[in-house]
Order: structure tokens, then C-alpha cells, then sequence
């Protein structure tokens, strides 16, 4: 038998080692052969049109999700930090330097906010010192949404899990995956349309196929999704400490 000299078992060894240390850190591919999906729940292996379709239905069965990021509508930008689940969801909006907070419960939505915020949305009328008043007394308080106003269908749009991802999470365009990477220490895979053009998703290879991470298209926001399936406490707010509108809220 042929002895290796040692100097070449050496340079292997250096070898291997960089190799360990560029997965670790980039996690874009394997080395020497090594397959990246060794280990994983497989899905990088699948055709990109069977990893979309993988992870919604994943989010879909999931029971609850946090949704962090910002989303661009209609030339706005929503910043947004929300819990959702099937019955409702809870969290911040912030929008236009003005935050508020929604929570729906079932069927029920309700928004909490500052003065400042009834002020901005109410605009000023001939008597300042009236809305002002007014506002105040809104102020803390769990403002319950009347469904058939528009603003209830424009906000509730937050608090629907369902509606939400199946929006945010079908890239419309030619998929493509796009390596292999890591996302928090978690290993994904990176699926892009119209070679990201379109928006790109990393997928979880580690567990189910959650997706992790969603840059949408147009630069229309970026939102990370974590928490998946941790249950989080939705209940109405006391009646005290609610306010029924009674009548359509401001348009803006």
C-alpha cells in the first residue's frame, strides 16, 4: 500500500476546513461533492413551481405566524408588526410616521391609537378645541370598526392570515431557485421569479417549509415571517376600555 505523504494530507485537510467555514458563513453550496440538502426536509430538491406550492400550503395549515416588515400599497408604505391566526390577529401599523395598533377577534376589529392619531385622521375642523376634546377621548381606547365601513375592509386586510400570505406569498413570473443559504442560522433555499425581478422567497429546509423570508417585487417591501405555529392569546378588550364608533369613521 501507498503511503500519502503527509504535506498532501495536510492541504486536504486545510482544504475541507476553509470549505466548512465558506458554507457556514455564505450557506450557498456544498463542497466536494457534498450534497447541501443532506439532512433537510428535501424540498430543495423539487421543481420551483412544487416549492411555492409546498410552502403555502405549509403556512396555510399552520396555526399562527408573526409577520414583521414593510409592505408598499397603492404608494404607501405600511411598517408592520403582526400575530396572526385564524380567528384574528393582533399587532402595529405604522404608517406615514403615525402608528396604531389593531386587533380583530373573529369578526370583530378594533383599532387603538394616540390623540395624534384621531387628530390626523379626523383633519381639523373650525373648532380645534372640539377635536382636540374629542380625540382625547378616543385616546387609549379600543375603537370598534363598524364592518360595513371601507375602513374595516382596508385594515381587517392586517389581521386575516389567510388573505395576507396567499397575497404575499404567490410570485407571479418565471421561478427559479437561487441557492442554498441561511437565514438566522436556519438553512434555506431561495426562490426567485423572473430571476428576482419578481419578488423572492427563502424557504426553510430545516422542519416544514415555512417560508422565512419574502423580498417582494418593485421594492414593495420586505417581511419576515417567524413564529410559525406558536399560539399567542386573542380575546376581545373589556368593554371599558372599548368605544363603538357608531357611525363611518374618517375616510383617511
Amino acid at each position: 500500500m501507498t503511503a500519502i505523504p503527509r504535506g498532501r494530507t495536510r492541504k486536504a485537510a486545510l482544504a475541507r476546513a476553509v470549505c466548512a467555514l465558506f458554507v457556514a458563513g455564505a450557506g450557498v453550496t456544498g463542497c466536494g461533492g457534498e450534497d447541501p440538502d443532506a439532512g433537510t426536509n428535501g424540498v430543495g430538491k423539487l421543481p420551483p413551481a412544487k416549492i411555492q406550492s409546498r410552502t403555502q400550503s405549509a403556512a396555510e395549515a399552520a396555526g399562527a405566524v408573526r409577520l414583521s416588515g414593510a409592505v408598499v400599497s397603492n404608494k404607501r408604505t405600511y411598517k408592520l408588526d403582526m400575530q396572526l391566526k385564524k380567528d384574528g390577529g393582533t399587532g402595529s401599523v405604522t404608517s406615514d410616521g403615525v402608528t396604531f395598533r389593531l386587533l380583530r377577534v373573529d369578526e370583530h376589529l378594533f383599532i387603538n391609537a394616540d390623540a395624534d392619531f384621531w387628530n390626523h385622521q379626523g383633519g381639523k375642523s373650525d373648532d380645534s378645541t372640539s377635536d382636540t376634546a374629542a380625540a382625547g377621548k378616543l385616546e387609549g381606547m379600543y375603537v370598534k370598526v363598524p364592518k360595513g365601513d371601507p375602513a374595516y375592509q382596508q385594515l381587517s386586510v392586517f389581521t386575516d392570515k389567510d388573505v395576507l400570505l396567499d397575497g404575499l406569498l404567490s410570485l407571479q413570473g418565471e421561478l427559479a431557485t437561487d441557492g442554498h443559504h441561511k437565514l438566522n442560522g436556519v438553512r434555506t433555499i431561495r426562490l426567485t421569479s423572473d430571476k428576482g425581478a419578481g419578488g423572492r422567497i427563502d424557504v426553510s429546509l430545516e422542519g416544514k417549509p415555512y417560508p422565512l423570508l419574502l423580498v417582494r417585487a418593485g421594492d414593495a417591501g420586505t417581511i419576515r415571517l417567524t413564529d410559525w405555529g406558536r399560539d399567542f392569546t386573542l380575546k376581545a378588550p373589556d368593554k371599558a376600555d372599548t368605544v363603538d364608533y357608531g357611525q363611518q369613521l374618517p375616510s383617511s
